[in-house]
């Protein structure tokens, strides 16, 4: 190889700006061209919408999967500032499509952080073949019309309007996507999730795509992650074990839910302010280390272990057990390449004392329901 061929210097360096960096190099944005990667973009989409209805400043959340392909995020909360309407209480809608990164979120306890890239509406703008914006404030629509994250027509005041929201509509575009197929399944578990981990949401799901067998699913979950607990079949006591609990050590609140059943399954879940962490981490070690203290206190204090019997440790614990852990934190801290691991050390001490507590005194209080749980783990144990 000459080298005139592998010289490399400052004309070789390429500048990509905004969105054309987006469209260059979409795997960074949203982890994928294929389906990962187009599920993604739901959930960006999404995001602003989910906060306001946490925030209370919308009922409800409809996301629909359109006849054409598409997909609408449609809410009822007070309709983003429009610049062209002269609107200035927070960045505009036009700057939320056009600038990446435009009006980073301050990240607190109240904050989804459901994807793991959070880039915002100007990615899925970039990354749809067309998208529209409508915007419902102060009696007048207004919308906005996008291809490839370039503006096709001026901002246009479309005329009034009753009461107030957002709905942003976009196709993704073949040109970047290796699929342009949604799975309703999948969205579905998304949402699902979300919902029961944040009770104050109300979404719903709704597939237009076969006008023959349409379809729709509201996800809403007052009971929070008991709700999730308790559909698993076959439990070994009647009680989900649920608490929620806040710390100002760590700067955020504990809740977990827990139930053991009757088959040889661990299916233990953690979040962080609402984002998956398979990793694990210190909220879910620390859910570990207090199991299994609460149930060698209450082991030693009905005297089913001797003084000679070592500790039950966490492995031991977890045939049968169905449990969500969740934090949500005022400055959570994710390690890893996708951040799926939580990091704030304060957590699992506190994670650990709130289990240790509420577990073991319900143990105390349900003798009948807490020797079924010691029978689960010892037949577990013995096998």
């Amino acid at each position: 190889m000459s080298e005139e061929s592998t010289a490399y210097d400052a004309s070789r360096i390429v500048v990509l700006e905004g969105l054309e960096a987006v469209r260059k190099r979409p795997g960074m944005y949203v982890g994928s061209v294929g389906e990962r990667g187009l599920h993604h973009l739901v959930a960006e989409a999404a995001v602003r919408a989910l906060e306001e209805n946490l925030g209370g400043t919308a009922s409800r959340v409809e996301i629909t999967l359109t006849a054409d392909g598409g997909i609408r995020v449609a809410d009822d909360g007070t309709g983003v500032p429009v610049e062209c309407a002269g609107h200035r209480d927070g960045p505009p809608l036009e700057t939320r499509l056009e600038v990446l990164s435009c009006g980073v979120r301050p990240y607190d306890r109240r904050s989804l952080l459901g994807g793991h890239f959070d880039v915002g509406l100007a990615v899925v703008n970039a990354l749809s073949g067309r998208l529209t914006a409508e915007v419902r404030r102060d009696g007048a629509r207004w919308v906005l019309e996008y291809e490839r994250g370039v503006a096709v027509v001026t901002p246009a005041h479309a005329g009034p309007a009753d009461g107030s929201g957002t709905a942003i509509t976009f196709r993704p575009d073949p040109e970047i996507f290796e699929t342009l197929e949604f799975s309703f399944d999948t969205l579905a578990a998304q949402f699902r999730e979300l919902a029961f981990l944040n009770r104050e949401l109300d979404i719903t799901l709704t597939d237009e795509r076969d006008p023959a067998a349409p379809r729709a699913v509201r996800f809403h979950s007052p009971g929070g992650p008991g709700d999730h607990v308790a559909e698993r079949s076959g439990p070994v006591h009647a009680d989900v074990i649920g608490f929620e609990r806040e710390y100002a050590e760590m700067e955020g609140t504990i809740e977990v839910a827990l139930r053991w059943c009757d088959s040889g399954e661990e299916r233990v879940a953690s979040y962080a302010n609402s984002r998956p962490t398979a990793g694990g981490g210190t909220h879910e070690l620390g859910f570990r280390d207090g199991l299994a203290a609460a149930v060698t206190a209450y082991a030693r204090e009905r005297r089913l272990l001797t003084p000679a019997d070592p500790d039950f440790t966490p492995a031991q614990l977890g045939a049968g057990l169905t449990a969500v852990v969740s934090v949500k934190l005022d400055h959570p801290e994710f390690l890893g390449a996708v951040r799926d691991r939580l990091g704030n050390g304060p957590v699992r001490a506190c994670v650990a004392e709130a289990v240790r507590e509420h577990l073991g005194a319900w143990l105390r209080a349900n003798p009948v329901q807490a020797s079924a749980v010691l029978e689960r783990i010892s037949t577990a144990t013995r096998d």
